[in-house]
Formats: C-alpha cells, structure tokens, sequence
C-alpha cells in the first residue's frame, strides 16, 4: 500500500512541490525562489509583527522574589 505525496505550493511563485526527501529545496520549488523568499527577509519586506513594552510600565516585585 503506497502513500500518495503531498504537494504544497511553492511560497514565492505557488508552483506544486511535492514534499519528499528528495525535495531539495522545499517548501520552495528552486533555489531561485529561496533565495528570493531570503532576499525579502533581508531587506526587511517581511516583518513579524511585535507588542512594544512602554519604557514607563510598572514592575511587579513580587513577580521576582
């Protein structure tokens, strides 16, 4: 009994990847588009979003005792 294999599309260009050892570069489908998923990053395109602390807040000692 085989498995069939998944595919996932290609983050930078949504071609078909099918997830497999034999994937070298996946989730992408080529080099080409790692290295343009790499290149967003670095350029700071892609951005996680973060919850600034206000320099002001109180802490709680009790918290640390």
């Amino acid at each position: 009994m085989s498995q069939a294999v998944r595919t996932v599309p290609c983050p930078t260009c949504g071609a078909a990847v099918r997830w497999e050892p034999a994937s070298e570069f996946r989730p992408f489908c080529s080099e080409r588009c790692k290295m343009i998923d790499l290149g967003e990053w670095a350029s700071e395109t892609y951005r996680l979003p973060a919850q600034e602390e206000s320099p002001d807040c109180e802490i709680d000692p009790s918290r640390y005792s």
